[in-house]
Formats: structure tokens, sequence, C-alpha cells
């Protein structure tokens, strides 16, 4: 057991609560209150400092490219075939890598991974926690997730301007896209409904896509121009799939079409320079405006293109661009979980919920503040 004693928490869910305890049994959280006593708990003395839940951040590629290396350990991007749905991100996760200590360090305890965006569809999407173990399958908290694919100029590169293979537009992007799912979807009606002696031959890559037709999981479609969020959306209405809108650097010339669309937002990386033209629009403005249209959004790092541990310093500047501050925080806490579909386990500090705590000596949209304690599942694992 692990008690945490007197500290201001934020919930997420509510206001802050001073003098405040979080008591952590078997991984969960069982209570929440003041004057809450356990015997043989490990206690922790959270006196003037501040409780949040840990910090989360939904766009990832944390262990499959890796620091300082080159081609060695970059594993992020399958650049073969334009369509590797069955490309598994938890294949190429290396947990050794020294960035998750780094992220561990400022309060990062949950990251979705995704495998890049160099294909139309680039692969399995796996959420994980960052700390505690250094096997992978020990880490996982759902794989897959979502299905990453991808729109826009960087498909384009990789397989048209490389390879003068298609996609050489975006126009074969989208029919990549659409061709693949109607296909995938056509295998699946034949392999529910036909005898086994008339099935079709197994297609792993039509397999990994059942679970979007289905709408158990969605995609999560890199989309920056404005343009490109028009068609993500009009492939999701064609093919009636759930989707997440990663990036979405032109989302505040589209908002209403987003929120018509019903899919939320992955808003960054947002301190990079402009590097492509179609990042030309980019602005921390973004988040919060889709925020204020009432669409549920967060912030991405991207990493490695920010470093994984600067995500509360995204939410700062996403703040000091006119944002309201717990809006912000819920950006990289709540509205992050909520955004995996995992916030029935993480992202607030909830009775029921896991024992993942950030404690800050400041607040985290402080750019002078450190984490004391970082807490995965009601084990320390990092301490300052």
């Amino acid at each position: 057991m692990l008690l945490i004693k007197n500290g201001k928490v934020f919930t997420m869910e509510g206001p802050a609560q001073d003098g405040c305890d979080i008591l952590i049994k078997d991984g969960k959280i069982v209570q929440i209150g003041g004057g809450l006593s356990a015997d043989g708990a490990n206690v922790i003395d959270a006196s003037g400092k501040f409780v949040f839940p840990g910090l989360i951040d939904a766009h990832t590629h944390l262990g499959l490219s890796g620091a300082s290396v080159r081609w060695e350990g970059n594993d992020h991007n399958e650049t073969s075939d334009a369509i590797t749905p069955h490309m598994r991100s938890i294949d190429g996760i290396n947990a050794f890598d020294e960035t998750f200590a780094d992220t561990i360090q400022m309060g990062v305890t949950c990251v979705a991974t995704s495998p890049g965006s160099a294909n139309v569809i680039g692969g399995q999407i796996t959420a994980m926690k960052t700390g505690g173990s250094y096997i992978t399958d020990e880490l996982v908290i759902k794989a897959p997730i979502a299905i990453k694919c991808a729109l826009g100029e960087n498909p384009k590169n990789a397989h048209g301007q490389s390879k003068k293979n298609a996609p050489i537009t975006r126009m074969a992007t989208a029919a990549l896209f659409r061709e693949t799912f109607i296909k995938a979807k056509e295998y699946m009606v034949k392999m529910e409904k036909n005898a086994d002696d008339k099935k079709p031959e197994y297609n792993m890559k039509y397999e990994a896509l059942i679970p979007v037709i289905k709408k158990e999981i969605p995609i999560h479609i890199h989309a920056h121009q404005a343009n490109d969020i028009l068609t993500a959306i009009r492939l999701k209405n064609e093919l009636d799939i759930r989707m997440v809108i990663i990036h979405a650097s032109d989302g505040h010339l589209v908002a209403d079409a987003i929120k018509q669309s019903g899919c939320p937002t992955i808003i960054g990386p947002t301190l990079t320079h402009k590097s492509k033209p179609e990042v030309k629009n980019k602005t921390w403005e973004t988040v919060n405006i889709l925020n204020q249209a009432g669409i549920l959004t967060c912030i991405t790092t991207d990493h490695p293109v920010i470093p994984l541990q600067h995500l509360n310093l995204c939410a700062a500047l996403a703040v000091q661009a006119g944002m309201d501050r717990m809006e912000a925080l819920k950006c990289i806490t709540i509205y992050a979980a909520q955004v995996m579909c995992l916030d029935d386990r993480v992202g607030s500090l909830v009775v029921g919920k896991d024992g993942d705590v950030s404690i800050w000596d400041g607040c985290p949209l402080d750019a002078t503040g450190h984490v004391t304690h970082t807490i995965i599942e009601g084990k320390v694992v990092y301490q300052r």
C-alpha cells in the first residue's frame, strides 16, 4: 500500500482539494480524502506540493525511435509497403531506451506509441505505461487501441518521391485507403458467412482492419492541412468508421467541420519550426479554438519530434496563447485518456482507477517546477 498525505490534489474531475490524502492498494486508488491512515502503508508526505494524475500523451513514438541512434534504432516507419495495418508497434518498442527514464522524471505515466506516418495505413498503436518494468508486454494497457493512418505529404514523400510508387498524389492516398477498407470489409463478410471450404485465403492485413470495420477501435489519422482534414472526414463518413484526427495543424480553419464529424483531435507537435508546407498555419491557438468549440482534444509532443518530457511545457504554451489553465492540464491528463478510450483506468484521480500519480513542487505549467515523485500503479518509479 502507498499513502500520499496532505497534498493539494487535482483530481481533474472536480475542484482542487487542499490537505488531501490518497490511498493506493494493489495498484488501484481505494480512498481519497482527509485524515486517511493505513497500517503498513508506505507514506509520502506531500505537504506544500501539488498532486496530479500521471500525465498522458496520446500520440508518440516512444520506444520506436531511439535516442542517440541512427537508422539502427528507428523502427516506426516500415516503408517497404504503403499498406501495413498488420504491423504491430509492440514488436518494435525498446523499453530500455533512455527516453523512458526521461519521461517518468517529468511525470508522464501513460502514452500511445504509434507507427509513423510514412504509410497510408501504417500499423497498430499500443497504449502503455512508461515505467515499472523493462519488459514491454508488462507495460501494455491495451494493444491495439487504434490503427495508424496518414494523409498529406508524408505518404507522398515516402513512396511517390522516393520510390515512384503510389501514392504520388493526395488522390492516390485516399484511393488506396478507400480500396483497402472496402476489400477488408468484403473479406470480413466472406470469412463470417462462407463455409470453411469456401472461405477466402487468410489475409493478415485485412484481419487487422476488422476491429476498425466493426467499430471496436478507431483509426488515428495523420492530417495537418485543412483539405487533408476534410478528406479524412469524408473517408470516415463513407466507410462508417471511428476516427481520431492527429496533428490537425489547420484545425482552427475547419473547426465547424471537425465538430460536426464527431472526431476527437490530438494537437501538435507545435513546439517546432514550420518544417514543411502543410504546417505553415500551425499555432498554439489551435488547441484552444477546438476546445472552445466543444471538440474533445488533447496535446501531443509527437515524441521524439518534441522530447516527451516537455509535454507540460506544451500545455503551458497553450495557456500563454489564451487557453484556460485547467483545460490545458486536462489536455495532458483526462482528455488524453478519453481520446485513447482509457479514461476508465487513467487520466484522473478517482477511486477505482490506476494509482498513477505525479507529485510536483510547483504547478506543472510552471517551467521552474519539478516532479518530486512519479508513481505508476502504486509503485514509486521516480523520486527526485
